[in-house]
């Protein structure tokens, strides 16, 4: 049988033809594998400031062309947060330590501290925890406060419901003003957006400064509360001269914490963490509170365990 010989310049165009297919599905293969990865992330706080926050870092990691991106979902509030990550309904969560179900979250970051601030307004007479019986005590983020609310009125005896009363924050100044309530609850970063607000709530003078309530027990409290520590609040805090607080007081504080899944790929969050970690650099010089995201415990008995893949980075593996 004869075989049939293609002519020359039939044989070079069938040549380019599957020279150019092989190419176009190499291509194909590359954008497919080297695509960026979106996680959804939730997030929530009664300001919110935590939406805004990480809304900035997933802009600087989708400027940056990083491999991993995010879908900031803003869940409202801290609880809500916690509530869509324990549903299952994002990859990520940001979530304070004493807020939610967290029995599936495994740290990536520590994105900031916050702090229990009880403060009393300008000319009052307590001074200290057990003063404060017989008052109300305003409390500004509802739910989110549960727990903190719970441990307190347990160590102190307080009257949860005779003592604490949930305030919207845009009604703080005016509660206090009308003496509806006789101090504040605040749990917040110290960080100047956040110290700002809590001086437009009382009106100080340069002989009217109002006091922060140390939480003498919080070592006690941080030993059989794991999501708390005890943390001293440095002198001058909330103002500068004269000082407020005169002397370092004696508090509580949590951390907020960007959660991931055990199932999420270790490869993955190793890549998010590296990438988070190296935009914060740039970050924190437009708003310092950036400047607090730091790793998680590193420890085996940690509060909340490390995810392996932000271990890799944490660890050098």
């Amino acid at each position: 049988m004869k075989s049939l010989k293609l002519p020359l310049w039939l044989r070079f165009v069938l040549l380019v033809g599957v020279v150019g297919v092989v190419s176009g599905a190499g291509l194909l293969a590359y954008r497919y594998w080297t695509r960026p990865v979106t996680l959804s992330v939730a997030v929530g706080s009664i300001d919110g400031e935590a939406t805004k926050a990480m809304s900035a870092i997933a802009s600087r990691l989708a400027s940056n062309n990083a491999s991993v991106r995010l879908n900031v979902v803003d869940s409202g509030t801290a609880l809500g947060a916690a509530k869509a990550f324990s549903d299952g309904k994002v990859d990520l969560a940001v979530v304070r330590g004493d807020v939610g179900d967290l029995s599936k979250a495994q740290a990536v970051v520590v994105v900031s501290h916050v702090v229990a601030l009880i403060i009393v307004p300008p000319g009052s007479s307590i001074e200290d925890m057990d003063k404060l019986k017989g008052h109300r005590i305003g409390v500004i983020g509802g739910d989110a406060n549960t727990k903190i609310v719970d441990v307190l009125s347990k160590e102190y005896g307080f009257d949860r419901t005779k003592v604490f009363k949930d305030i919207a924050l845009p009604d703080a100044r005016r509660a206090i003003q009308s003496k509806d309530v006789g101090a504040l609850l605040i749990v917040m970063p110290l960080a100047g957006k956040y110290l700002s607000m809590v001086r437009d709530i009382f009106q100080q003078g340069p002989k009217a400064l109002p006091t922060l309530i140390p939480i003498e027990s919080a070592g006690a409290i941080a030993a059989t509360e794991r999501a708390y520590e005890s943390f001293d609040v440095p002198k001058g805090t909330l103002r500068g001269a004269p000082p407020v607080p005169d002397a370092d007081v004696t508090t509580l504080r949590t951390n907020l914490y960007l959660v991931a899944g055990k199932a999420l790929g270790a490869d993955l969050v190793t890549t998010l963490t590296q990438t988070i970690l190296s935009v914060r650099r740039d970050l924190m010089h437009e708003d310092p509170i950036f400047a607090q995201i730091t790793a998680p415990s590193t420890d085996q008995d940690a509060y909340l365990p490390l995810h392996r893949g932000a271990a890799a980075v944490y660890n050098s593996t």
